[in-house]
Formats: C-alpha cells, structure tokens, sequence
C-alpha cells in the first residue's frame, strides 16, 4: 500500500512543480507574453489570469469559495490515492491531485490562476490553460484508459 501511495505522491509532487516552474517563468515575462508569442502554428504563450475556473466559469464567485472547493476536492483525492491497489491509478489519481494543487496555490498567492498555453486553429481559440490543467487532463484520461491497460486485462 506504501509504494502505491509514493506513486500517487510522485504524480503530485511532479505535476505542482512543472506547474509552479512554468508559471514562475511566465509571470517573469508577462510582458513579453502579453500580446502573446508564437511557438508553433496554432500554439502560442500567452499571459493571462483567469478568477475563475474551466473556461472562465465562476469568476465571479469569491476566491475563498474556489480554493475551499479545492481543498474539499484534494482531501477527497488523497483519500482515493490512499485506497487505491493500482500503481496507475495512483499516479493518475497523483496527477489530478497535483493539478488541482497547482491552481490553488495560485488562487492563494494572488487570488486568480496564470494561464499561458494558447491553442488554435485560425480564429478559433481553445481558452488559454496551464501545466495543471494539462495534469488534471492526463490524469483523467489515465483513468479512462485504465481498464484497456495489459494490467487490467490480465486480473
């Protein structure tokens, strides 16, 4: 049970520190990024914070709501983890749990999330994310592929 929770805290540990890294970097170059910089075709960075949460919704509700929300969520997460007796279901359990954490430190720090990846097809934008978004995403699609893994096939 031990080495199954490390997995998870691993997921965690990793996803809040690329988050945390990356939204160092970009709010050290917010003005450089705020009419946004072109890495790839459809893929920019861009600076922008978001009060709210998936796609701008709830930016109005007030920040202590958001980050008890999140709390309320990772302690849920980690009781998960802890309960968990597959090492890829930690990890992605790990990885939701980080994601999550990245964002409240940012709503605690100042009171809105950095969002900075930019991706698009013309004129059509998916609303700018981050690292943690990107973790919560991942660890949610390792828990839909979970039971499709050689793993769960042979129990």
């Amino acid at each position: 049970m031990a080495r199954r929770f490390s997995f998870g805290v691993l997921g965690t540990v990793v996803a809040v520190g690329l988050d945390q890294f990356s939204k160092l970097l970009v709010v050290n170059n917010a003005s450089a990024l705020s009419a946004g910089y072109s890495v790839l075709p459809g893929f920019d960075l861009v600076y922008h914070r978001n009060s709210g949460i998936s796609f701008g919704m709830l930016s109005g509700a007030p920040s202590w709501a958001l980050i008890f929300l999140a709390v309320c969520v990772c302690l849920w997460l980690i009781a998960l983890i802890a309960r968990t007796k597959e090492r890829l279901e930690a990890v992605a359990l790990g990885l939701i749990l980080g994601g999550g954490l990245g964002n409240a430190i940012d709503r605690l720090r100042v009171g809105a999330v950095t969002d900075f990846l930019d991706i698009y097809i013309g004129e059509l934008h998916w609303p700018a994310f981050n690292l943690a978004d990107a973790a919560i995403f991942c660890g949610g699609a390792l828990l839909i592929a979970r039971p499709f893994s050689r793993h769960s096939r042979n129990k």
